[in-house]
């Protein structure tokens, strides 16, 4: 820790700590967090379960993902250090509202933003498993979002695998997590749905007096509609997120695919992209914008050409954004 000027504790959890810290070797202008875990303090499959945090965090490079920078162990302490997101967390942003609205704009802004994090995890076979509006985090004056904490995140050895361990933050807890059934990346849709719920109504979706209420309301997919307001094609989105069978909800490539979003990411071209954000004003660099413009192109050709194999009666096994939709 020699290389890092603590400034804070800004965390405090059960296996370790989190400080906000000025990196020395940065020249002393570069803020990061530090993820403390005590190992001497944990068992053996709470180590395991660190040691698969900086895996997964390493494979994670894409502007909407809160970006790792390095780990190392010392003391008998492991040290994640990550990227410091200065506007704090989305639940932060929520609760400042006091009951004032967020326009339809930025609610889009932000909500594309925390799909094209979510895909680029979904892409390399990953659940995320935590998706809340604490665990998503704003930079760049709030308009920049970024998805992070991926402490309980689990990596499919295969596209369809099915877990079965009971996680998550209970407001955020899909109908087959509650049911002790096995589920896949549509849980992950499913706590989607809660978050842009909230941006809407600064609520949670689904509320009870006990922790027995509460399941039952997400088993029977029982809330209160959204403010009409909003758009018809946001609130019919927010009822597709919401369909208690996983296998009715879309996949994060075919939200991405509405229309009424994809106006939005449209890419003519990249001058157009690095200068207009996405056309809503996100704040993205010129690195960011190639890195986007050439998932969201990747992602697209993908199924332009599966589509044109199909059309000519080839013999051909669906991508993953297919088989998953």
């Amino acid at each position: 820790m020699n290389k890092y000027e603590v400034v804070r504790q800004i965390g405090e959890g059960a296996f370790g700590k989190a400080f906000l810290v000025r990196d020395k070797g940065g020249g002393g202008d570069r803020h990061c967090v530090v993820k403390q875990i005590s190992l001497t303090k944990i068992s053996a499959k709470e180590r395991e379960a660190s040691k698969k945090e900086v895996m997964l965090l390493s494979k994670m490079k894409h502007p909407n993902v809160v970006t790792f920078f390095t780990s190392f162990q010392e003391k008998g302490s492991l040290y994640i250090v990550m990227e410091y997101c200065d506007g704090g967390d989305l639940m932060k942003k929520i609760n400042m509202q006091r009951g004032i609205h967020f326009s339809e704009e930025q609610i889009v802004s932000w909500f594309i933003q925390i799909c094209l994090g979510l895909k680029h995890i979904h892409d390399r076979k990953i659940l995320h498993r935590d998706i809340k509006a604490q665990n998503i985090f704003l930079t760049s004056r709030g308009m920049k979002a970024k998805l992070g904490d991926f402490g309980i995140a689990r990596m499919l050895n295969n596209t369809l695998e099915l877990a079965r361990t009971c996680v998550g933050t209970p407001y955020y807890l899909s109908p087959e997590i509650c049911e002790n059934r096995p589920y896949n990346n549509k849980t992950d849709i499913w706590s989607l749905g809660c978050v842009l719920y909230e941006l809407c109504t600064l609520r949670h979706p689904f509320e009870g007096s006990s922790l027995r209420q509460l399941i039952s309301k997400i088993c029977r997919g029982r809330y209160k509609s959204v403010p009409n307001r909003y758009s018809y094609d946001l609130r019919l989105l927010l009822t597709q997120l919401f369909k208690v069978n996983p296998r009715d909800r879309p996949s994060i490539n075919s939200v991405l695919r509405r229309p009424f979003l994809e106006k939005h990411i449209k890419l003519p071209s990249l001058p157009c992209l690095y200068m207009h954000g996405l056309g809503l004003g996100l704040g993205l660099g010129l690195v960011e914008s190639w890195t986007i413009f050439l998932c969201l192109f990747v992602e697209r050709f993908a199924h332009s050409t599966f589509t044109m194999l199909n059309s000519m009666t080839l013999s051909s096994t669906a991508p993953f954004s297919q088989q998953m939709s």
